[in-house]
Parts: C-alpha cells; sequence; structure tokens
C-alpha cells in the first residue's frame, strides 16, 4: 500500500468533511423539507464514514497488522498498535457501526440527531486523518 494511495485517500475524506461543513445551516429543517438535501447528507456522510474505516484498513496493510474482523475492529487495531491513541480508537471506532447504520437503518434517521452527528463528529474525523498522516 503506498503512500500516494492513502494521502488520496485523506483528501478524498477531507473533501467529504468540507462538504458537510457547508451544509450544516439550518439543517434540521433543512432535512425535513428538502429529500434532496437529505439524499446528499446522508450520502457524505456515508461515504466519510465507510473511507475512514477504508482507510484504517490501509493502514493495517501498510504497516503489516493483524487483518480485522469487523470494521470498528479496524479502528481498535490501529489503537492497540499505537497510530492512534487507544482512548481516541476506542471511542473513534463507533463511526464504523455509524457508517452500518446508514448503510441499513437509513429509513429510522432522527433529523435532529444526524445534524447534530455533523457539527461534533466532523472535528473528530478531522483529528483522525491528522493522526494517521502522522504517522505515515
Amino acid at each position: 500500500m503506498s503512500i500516494e494511495i492513502i494521502e488520496k485517500k485523506i483528501a478524498r475524506i477531507l473533501e467529504y468533511v468540507n462538504t458537510l461543513e457547508g451544509m450544516q445551516e439550518n439543517c434540521v429543517q433543512r432535512m425535513k423539507q428538502d429529500k434532496i438535501y437529505r439524499g446528499s447528507v446522508m450520502y457524505y456522510l456515508y461515504m466519510m464514514a465507510d473511507s475512514c474505516v477504508a482507510l484504517a484498513e490501509m493502514m493495517i496493510r501498510k504497516k503489516d497488522l493483524p487483518r480485522p474482523q469487523s470494521y470498528s475492529e479496524a479502528i481498535d487495531i490501529l489503537g492497540e498498535h499505537a497510530i492512534l491513541p487507544e482512548d481516541f480508537a476506542y471511542d473513534f471506532s463507533r463511526i464504523a457501526g455509524f457508517r452500518n447504520f446508514l448503510a441499513h437503518d437509513y429509513e429510522k434517521v432522527d433529523y435532529e440527531e444526524i445534524c447534530k452527528i455533523m457539527l461534533t463528529k466532523l472535528e473528530e474525523v478531522k483529528k483522525y486523518l491528522e493522526l494517521v498522516k502522522d504517522n505515515l
């Protein structure tokens, strides 16, 4: 796994984060009223979460670490091998569950919860990307 491929994945995730940051204004109201906006938010959140997991798997291959048995375990492995601080990895591994929720339970979406995630979790994703870059 080349550093260039990993850097491209990081850049793509940052694009998703930047797009979502630009969609935060009046989020709940827009989620309720505009299905195109709603679909865009859900798409970019899913792509961001899925790409964060894929990035963890890329780092695992690059560093020749044990193969994960689940999406969340991929993040945990980065913590166990000091690529991420362990407590951060433990908390951030929930992004895998969020990814699965977006992929499979999208009918149950709580607009306020989704907008809250956009407001609070994007900084966490940026931190994750910085920690991964620091360990390339």
